[in-house]
């Protein structure tokens, strides 16, 4: 039997397929994405489950002239391969591959880079209403999964779409939702036969006649409601209806003639569609069938077994670890303490503290907007909430924070994990902007510790603080240091001097406090400098004791941050210096350009960027041999800008 994917270069190439050559490509469609995701990791069930769904919608539509919209974009992979990237895949998610995620600049046949959920209805809305102005051919066809639609933003979308009564198809990608098999065949066969052209024509012209008389409306208005009782009865389509989408389905997703009927039938009916479709996770291998959870995304594995494939053991725990076994201990003593998390239990680690503690602990699923207002409302009542949430979604609920959180100075914790460069997923995921957009928000405190046993107390600290705080901690291990059993308050806004120096003084956040630390040695190794290194601790408030005293001991500053280096702490520290009314200091910021990091090794784009250790020396080295017949003016230039 003949290869027939790596026949395919474009969509076009499957446009003469018959059914069994459609049904054999998805099969190898699928032993591609599994071998492939087995050495790179990556988003394993999602791909697997939206293979027919795929070929369906590329069998149907022209694309880049139909504009098929990825809700978060970690299903793609069978998309990917259909749209010449064939040869490519095997460098999915790595540096200089492609990405894990649908990507404009990768593809004519990706319509929006995707990566954070719930955004497919709003964007594919905006496509289609464009295209009408412009008087564009072409369909706007935007696939959202069953988890996404928990966000406030996807009903936003539909509200506005139902309103607009634009020609737009949504496609529910439901792999959860409990509807028994007999029941599913019968809406299924009811859907396609109640979209086809005859029976969609038949229906407007029935409409039209009985319209004409008062008595034909009574009679079309109970033919109306008979149609919506029996959709009722065997979908969830009303909720649909009721947004003023012509509501389809639900449709089984892993049989591509079924799809390929219902799907093109409905693209001749105007306004809004959406096409309930239900799929299985992880469909076509048993290991992500069996869990699909551990299968959504992760690293290299074993195909045989779907073990995962791991690296010699660490050292340390990671920051992730370390947050779940404090939070959890610090619940014991404190009846009070709540935890909240948008869909994220297991990244995020609270996991182990929602075994411990069911009823104080809350997944709101996704929507982190509605967290952390939620947890303003509980901090209010008297709880403390502890908000555990991604640097890169909580984002998305900048408004909540400023707005429901740190107006009344309400004492919600923020954990807040992923800070910084996150790796093979990409600039989605990095989570660089989080320093620069938290450190200007009033009553605000901001936090990173150095290694883990400064995770723990800043937890402690953080918790106990009577108002709105946050730590941010890496991807990642520790360091590997011994951990305290007893915590203890840090106090807010107070640096710590790990080694004075007179020279030079390198200033510190966050991991990069060990950076810091490796890169005086050096200096101290290769030109005798005296170099004083702080570990920050504090972005906000900031400890301008110490940055003053340093700058006019040294007049010489690094700062180091994985951060944006616009606003960031690198930043505060110009500031700093600037409110002080000192001159005369040499300052240069280590952090992240003024552009979005692409996809990689943590250690590879931190080396990339010069966030290693032996930038820093490189920096350092360069201000100490600085003619001192140069201007001594503060020095903003930003490194690698």
């Amino acid at each position: 039997m003949s290869n027939l994917l790596d026949t395919i270069n474009s969509p076009q190439d499957i446009k003469d397929f018959n059914l069994n050559e459609l049904n054999q490509l998805a099969s190898e469609i699928r032993e591609r994405i599994v071998t492939t995701v087995a050495k790179s990791g990556g988003h394993l069930a999602p791909s697997l489950g939206v293979v027919e769904l795929t070929i369906a919608l590329h069998y149907i539509f022209d694309t880049p002239k139909d504009k098929i919209v990825w809700d978060v974009g970690h299903q793609s992979y069978a998309h990917k391969l259909l749209t010449g990237r064939r040869e490519q895949f095997h460098t999915l998610r790595q540096q200089d591959g492609i990405s894990g995620f649908p990507k404009i600049q990768e593809s004519v046949h990706d319509a929006l880079d995707t990566g954070h959920s719930s955004t497919s209805i709003s964007a594919a809305l905006g496509m289609t209403t464009a295209m009408d102005i412009e008087k564009k051919e072409g369909k706007v066809i935007a696939v959202i999964g069953d988890g996404s639609m928990t966000a406030g933003l996807a009903f936003e979308g539909l509200n506005n779409a139902g309103s607009l009564r634009k020609d737009l198809i949504v496609i529910l990608n439901d792999n959860e939702m409990s509807i028994s098999p007999n029941v599913g065949a019968l809406s299924s066969f009811l859907s396609r036969k109640l979209t086809s052209k005859f029976a969609t024509k038949l229906k407007k012209e029935v409409e039209t006649f009985l319209k004409k008389s008062d008595i034909g409306e009574n009679i079309w208005a109970a033919m109306k409601k008979g149609e919506d009782s029996l959709k009722s009865l065997f979908t969830p389509g009303m909720l649909f209806e009721a947004l003023q989408f012509e509501y389809v389905g639900p449709i089984p997703g892993h049989q591509i003639d079924a799809l390929i009927e219902t799907i093109s039938n409905v693209q001749n009916i105007p306004g809004p569609i959406l096409v309930h479709v239900l799929t299985k996770k992880g469909k076509g291998y048993e290991p992500a069938e069996k869990n699909p959870s551990k299968f959504h995304g992760l690293g290299p594995f074993d195909i045989e077994t779907g073990a995962p494939i791991k690296p010699a053991k660490p050292k340390a725990p990671s920051y992730t670890e370390i947050f779940s076994q404090t939070i959890t201990r610090i619940a014991a003593d404190n009846p009070k303490l709540v935890a909240i998390t948008a869909a994220m239990p297991s990244g995020t680690g609270l996991d182990k503290f929602h075994k411990e503690y069911p009823d104080r602990f809350f997944d709101v699923g996704i929507a982190e907007q509605h967290a952390v207002t939620f947890a303003a409302g509980m901090a209010l009542e008297g709880l403390k909430p502890v908000v555990a949430i991604y640097s890169t979604f909580l984002q998305r609920a900048y408004d909540q924070i400023i707005h429901d959180v740190c107006l009344t100075n309400q004492p919600v914790f923020f954990a807040i994990d992923r800070g910084g460069l996150v790796g093979d997923d990409g600039p989605t995921h990095h989570g660089v902007f989080d320093l620069s957009f938290l450190r200007n928000v009033p009553n605000m405190v901001v936090m990173s510790p150095k290694d883990e046993n400064e995770l723990q107390h800043m937890i402690y600290t953080g918790i106990q603080h009577n108002g709105p705080a946050a730590v941010r901690y890496p991807r990642g291990t520790g360091v590997g240091v011994s951990l305290d059993w007893q915590y203890r308050e840090i106090p807010i806004g107070k640096a710590e001097l790990l080694q004075e120096g007179t020279d030079l003084a390198i200033l510190a956040v966050g991991q990069h406090v060990q950076t810091a630390l490796e890169a005086a040695k050096l200096l101290e190794k290769e030109h005798g400098t005296s170099v004083a290194v702080v570990n920050a601790r504090f972005v906000k408030p900031l400890d301008t004791d110490m940055v003053t005293d340093l700058a006019r001991k040294t007049g010489r500053i690094i700062t180091v941050e994985e951060n944006a280096l616009a606003g960031g702490f690198g930043s505060a520290v110009l500031e700093c210096l600037a409110d002080d009314g000192i001159t005369g200091v040499r300052v240069k910021r280590v952090g992240l350009p003024d552009r979005f990091i692409e996809q990689g090794s943590q250690d590879k784009l931190r080396k990339d960027v010069g966030l290693d250790a032996r930038s820093v020396f490189e920096t350092g080295t360069e201000m100490l041999q600085a003619k001192e017949s140069q201007p001594s003016l503060t020095e903003v230039r930003s490194l690698h800008a």
